[in-house]
């Protein structure tokens, strides 16, 4: 029985002992992606100085302190490091041991949130508030325990050798288990981690093979649910009017199309090289709300103009180009499912975050990767890079 698409089942056994193979002239750093972590580190330096240009003069966000978020940016991109460095140690093949763990902690963490010990932040209850100014978002870590959990199920048969696909029965499971975060981050309601999330669960089945029926069930559920959610009123009020504003952009300039009529605004007015840093009229004034957060995209927009807005464009690029280079030179499927997992959730997560910012989607409350303010974010894509980079270290190398 031969595998499809020319690849034989052989190319999935998975190579145990990588680490205790490498030699001083086959090392660790030779084999990271560094063109990736490069482009990464580059996408948070710069949103290190445009967190900055946007909160300096926010006397009422920094408590005086011009360089509160600069400092705290910074800190969580070094926490986000660590967490990189730690995931290459262990290795994503060690943390596939570790799955039910993980999945069982973020479900409890995601059941917190709705318990009082949860806050609500911009109308989602989807917070966990520790003290000391730091707050917790597990819905960004459920996106990792989602692609783990469905890529462990998935690729356990035809990593062994045993099917070329997975089966209906193991894609069932699978479903299952991601549906299950999915419902509580929905009751938060965070609309917007739901929609990464689903993204995420249609790009684990690509690729890892799945049967195209469950591809077309899925989509179909997709709209079906998005049907359902609107008619039977399970939307707040705010989520609604930020839909409202999409379709119409000129219904309440003032109010519910405030947010991205002064983010076209500010985008506009940058030209091709922009206001210069510090200097946007926009920001410097205060116009777009959350510019450090889910609108930090103006912010590059007006004082760094095209040119500067369109290198975020090709770093991200960058990082989603490596990322396909090692989803599709991986040795095992888990590995392949994993990488693209994370590919779904960059690409569609930036692209709605840089769209609403356009005009082209709306508002749903989704931070840029690596760029946009906060911990949880930042602390969620770093550990997505240990990822993909484990996989890459731990492939064999061709001669």
């Amino acid at each position: 029985m031969s595998a499809p698409h020319g690849f034989s089942v052989a190319r999935y056994a998975p190579e145990r002992g990588a680490f205790a193979k490498l030699t001083a002239r086959d090392s660790l750093l030779r084999r990271l992606d560094w063109p990736m972590l490069l482009a990464a580190l580059a996408l948070s330096f710069m949103g290190a100085l445009l967190v900055w240009s946007a909160t300096r003069g926010r006397t009422e966000l920094n408590n005086g302190d011009p360089y509160y978020f600069l400092f705290r940016h910074v800190l969580n991109t070094g926490i986000g490091l660590a967490l990189m460095i730690g995931t290459v140690w262990l290795g994503h093949r060690t943390l596939r041991g570790a799955v039910p763990i993980l999945y069982g902690i973020s479900i409890l963490l995601i059941l917190a949130v709705l318990t009082p010990l949860g806050a609500t932040i911009n109308g989602a209850h989807a917070w966990i508030v520790i003290g000391g100014g730091f707050s917790l978002q597990p819905s960004e870590f459920v996106k990792i325990t989602i692609i783990l959990v469905m890529a462990m199920l998935l690729a356990a048969k035809v990593d062994a050798g045993d099917q070329l696909h997975p089966d209906h029965r193991t894609v069932a499971k699978a479903l299952g288990l991601a549906a299950l975060p999915m419902a509580i981050v929905m009751l938060m309601p965070d609309l917007g981690s739901v929609m990464v999330m689903a993204v995420i669960v249609l790009g684990v089945l690509l690729a890892s093979g799945a049967s195209n029926r469950w591809v077309l069930g899925l989509i179909g559920a997709g709209v079906l649910g998005a049907v359902l959610v609107t008619t039977l009123g399970m939307l707040d009020e705010y989520q609604i009017n930020r839909f409202a504003a999409f379709a119409n952009p000129e219904l309440d300039p003032a109010g519910v199309g405030y947010n991205t009529n002064q983010a076209r605004i500010a985008i506009g007015s940058g030209g091709l090289t922009g206001a210069g840093l510090f200097h946007g009229s926009q920001t410097t004034g205060q116009f777009v709300p959350e510019q450090q957060t889910d609108f930090v995209f103006t912010v590059a927009g007006e004082e760094l103009g095209f040119l500067g807005a369109g290198l975020i464009l090709v770093l991200l690029g960058v990082v989603l180009w490596r990322a396909c280079r090692i989803a599709r030179e991986t040795t095992e499927l888990y590995g392949t499912v994993v990488a693209a997992g994370i590919i779904a959730w960059f690409a569609f997560q930036s692209f709605e975050n840089i769209g609403m910012t356009l005009g082209i989607m709306p508002v749903a409350g989704l931070p840029l990767p690596f760029v946009s303010y906060g911990g949880s974010s930042m602390f969620a894509v770093w550990v997505a890079i240990g990822l993909l980079q484990s996989i890459r270290v731990q492939r064999p190398m061709t001669a």
